[in-house]
């Protein structure tokens, strides 16, 4: 009995010493095969991943070492900086890529670039979301630099759509102007095509000598336009036109304001469309100047009007 007990025993413990040694084994395989070195592919040096880890490695090892253990990004992703859409005018960012065949990031949207160079365009009617935006560039480029200039370009038909149907209110011009008297810099207005209406006050409104116009684009001036009163009862339709009537004198007096004439010459031409070429919008004092190439050099060559009449041999009638 105590001979098989010692049997029992002896065999147990050859088995466990066995087991216990074989982990041992493939311990030590393991270390061997890990030792030996791993074929690795060629890798490409202009990989922007790889040089992108490479440069973080360089510089801040712990970004790749002291890594979060459960995040829902794949690994070494959120090192990038996700490409953002230039929807808003802060995100504007010059770079020599927009002009690549192939260009790094999206390009951002042409409002933006225009609002990098101080440039507000409007090239619409005045609807309340032209307002709003035209009111925010404003806003956004006196906080950028309150002493650079402003630059407006105006190609609007105003609070009316070019075959005469009102579209916005005219509280949208009233806003734009209203932002615009607000700010401490100098705003340069140029209308490019056309300045009808409300957009031609904020053509007017500009700073006393910084008011262009392109040599073939039209200003108009015109009475306020009552919208559509659908089925509106009387007593309504009278309370519109009453607003209306208040929009016109308010418009009236803004105008003969910009451009130095009275209120009753200002009056007299509103109660027809008045159109004005880039002369007439001259004369009349909308503009300052007419915006064409070369424009000061063929004036300052030019003779004034009695050398020419010398040279011709007209004599005055004081001469006379």
């Amino acid at each position: 009995m105590a001979n098989c007990l010692r049997m029992a025993m002896a065999s147990s413990l050859s088995c466990s010493s066995s087991s216990c040694s074989t982990p041992s084994l493939k311990r030590r395989s393991f270390v061997a095969q890990s030792s030996t070195k791993i074929p690795i592919p060629p890798l490409n040096p202009k990989d922007p991943f790889l040089s992108k880890l490479a440069s973080v490695a360089a510089t801040c090892p712990d970004t790749l070492l002291n890594r979060p253990k459960n995040s829902n990004t794949p690994p070494y992703l959120d090192i990038f900086d996700s490409p953002k859409l230039m929807a808003t005018p802060a995100q504007v960012e010059r770079s020599v890529s927009y002009n690549e065949h192939r260009p790094r990031r999206p390009p951002p949207d042409l409002p933006s670039l225009l609002l990098h160079g101080r440039i507000v365009y409007i090239g619409m009617p005045l609807v309340p979301a032209v307002t709003e935006l035209v009111v925010a560039e404003l806003m956004y480029l006196q906080w950028m630099d309150p002493k650079e200039p402003i630059y407006i370009y105006i190609n609007s038909t105003g609070t009316t759509r070019d075959d005469g149907e009102t579209v916005g209110m005219e509280t949208e011009g009233f806003a734009i102007y209203d932002a615009m008297m607000q700010l401490k810099n100098e705003i340069h207005t140029v209308c490019v095509g056309a300045a009808i209406g409300q957009a031609c006050l904020l053509l007017s409104a500009g700073t006393k000598g910084q008011r262009f116009m392109m040599p073939h684009a039209k200003a108009m001036i015109q009475q306020p336009r009552v919208p559509s009163s659908g089925l509106m009862p009387a007593s309504d339709v009278l309370i519109r036109a009453k607003e209306v009537i208040i929009n016109r004198d308010t418009l009236v007096e803004l105008l003969a304001k910009h451009t130095g004439n009275s209120e009753e010459t200002v009056a007299n031409v509103m109660r027809r469309p008045f159109y004005m070429d880039s002369s007439r919008a001259k004369e009349f004092g909308v503009i300052d100047k007419i915006l064409w190439r070369g424009q000061e050099k063929i004036m300052a060559d030019a003779a004034p009007s009695e050398e020419w009449d010398k040279l011709a041999g007209i004599k005055s009638l004081d001469v006379i």
